[in-house]
């Protein structure tokens, strides 16, 4: 299941269950639905226990026509940060973390729990 959640210019899209190549398009099309005054889309992944690569292709820089948008990601669980980790060291300019956790203090990575 996904929802989202629109208030003023941000946007919150939470996914219930597996983050995987069943769920992209339909992650894909909610992002793509989104209003054009929609500035700020976080994905909140806390119900999210699993992330195979096909998740990682919401984090890599937006699609041309979507890049006035900031996009953020909360709720990491142990394995889809670890994932993300591992993307983020070997292909440090695609998975930037200081844009995927802009409140994270600039020397900082999350580390897994």
């Amino acid at each position: 299941m996904i929802t989202t959640t629109i208030v003023g210019t941000s946007a919150r899209i939470t996914l219930y269950g597996d983050l995987d190549f069943d769920t992209l398009a339909p992650l894909r099309a909610a992002a793509d639905t989104l209003p054009a005054e929609v500035t700020d889309l976080q994905w909140d992944l806390r119900h999210t226990s699993f992330m195979d690569v096909a998740g990682l292709h919401l984090f890599a820089p937006a699609l041309p026509d979507a890049s006035h948008r900031r996009t953020t990601v909360t709720g990491l669980g142990r394995q889809p940060l670890r994932l993300l980790l591992l993307a983020a060291d070997t292909h440090p300019a695609t998975f930037e973390l200081g844009r995927l956790f802009p409140d994270a203090p600039p020397d900082s990575r999350p580390t897994p729990s």
